[in-house]
């Protein structure tokens, strides 16, 4: 039984919290939250600790960390340096620099780091990554990803939106799984071509949306819209093949507000120009259940108890992905005037 503790109790913690609890592997005994302590009265047998250095001076193997990215970093490193498995929400730190230092200590320390980037374990994008491993739908051609939020009368408040806690906006909050989910579904390294970020309606410091150009070293071009201003949720992945295409549309979340999660796969027509051209046989499977957050709790836990690889989160992909991010911002100049 691992004995499991969560450094900040907010949306995710609380997440994590209801998997820990689950898993029959895992006990969840500590946490540490300073804003929202009333809501932690509800776990008994768990001790509430009043500071993050309190928390890792209690007995246990491994820390969820799911705090402000501002101190995802150093929290992480504290814990690789105590001896603790560490499970550290994206992004990874608050630069490459800063990253570097982390990825020392995880090797130094021999313990298991992983990040969460769950959407890589939602069951459209497993399926389509197996479909794409099949190499059925030829060579890759282009990408196209939009990941959008429909806001919130108080969505200038959330602390995401204040670049002290968050270090960006729309790109890092949401962003970042649609750049990861390219790498990942692609299996290939881009350079930024373009990078446009604005602000173009809310009251806050950070960016509400990301427009952004990729190219990969054998010319597939891939661009990515990630918004704060949808105004309805919206998920699509597309790729584009030489023998037909696959539609990532929608993906389940605990509102459903961006369901349904459905996979349309295309088949390149051209046999019979009058009845085909442009409409070509798609099949659609839906997708009813998300164990996104269920299948990554269980990947950590297997690494700890069976040394198994982490493959979904692992360190190496997060410092790509934060490197890929930090290219983006600087090449869009947002920051700078």
């Amino acid at each position: 039984m691992l004995k499991i503790a969560i450094a900040g109790f907010g949306k995710m913690g609380k997440i994590r919290a209801k998997e820990i609890q689950r898993n029959p592997n895992t006990q969840l005994v500590a946490i540490f939250e300073q804003q929202d302590e009333d809501s932690l009265h509800k776990y008994e047998h768990i001790t509430y600790c009043k500071s993050y250095d309190e928390l890792l001076e209690q007995d246990i193997d491994a820390v969820f960390i799911c705090a402000f990215n501002s101190v995802l970093a150093e929290y992480t490193k504290k814990a690789l340096k105590k001896g603790l498995h560490v499970f550290s929400e994206k992004p990874p730190a608050k630069s490459s620099e800063e990253l570097k230092e982390v990825l020392e200590a995880e090797k130094q320390s021999g313990k298991v780091l992983k990040y969460g980037f769950n959407h890589r374990l939602h069951y459209s994008i497993i399926s389509a990554k197996e479909l794409i491993q099949s190499q059925t739908l030829g060579k890759l051609l282009w990408v196209r990803g939009v990941y959008g939020k429909a806001g919130s009368i108080d969505f200038h408040k959330n602390w995401r939106n204040y670049k002290q806690y968050s270090g960006g906006g729309i790109l890092l909050d949401q962003g970042i799984h649609m750049l990861d989910l390219i790498y990942y579904l692609t299996n290939r390294n881009y350079d930024v071509i373009n990078a446009n970020l604005t602000n173009s309606y809310w009251d806050i410091e950070v960016e509400d949306n990301a427009f952004v150009t990729l190219q990969s070293s054998d010319n597939v071009i891939a661009t990515m819209h990630s918004s704060a201003t949808q105004w309805r949720h919206k998920f699509l992945l597309e790729l584009c093949f030489e023998e037909g295409f696959i539609n990532l549309d929608g993906i389940l979340s605990a509102t459903r507000s961006y369901a349904p999660e459905t996979m349309v796969v295309g088949r390149r027509e051209f046999e019979d120009v009058t009845f085909a051209m442009g409409k070509p046989i798609e099949h659609t499977t839906w997708f009813e259940n998300d164990d996104s957050w269920k299948l990554e709790l269980d990947e950590f836990v297997e690494a700890i108890l069976e040394n198994k690889p982490i493959v979904h989160g692992k360190s190496e992909d997060a410092y790509k992905i934060l490197e890929l991010v930090e290219t983006i911002y600087d090449k869009s100049g947002f920051y700078k005037s």
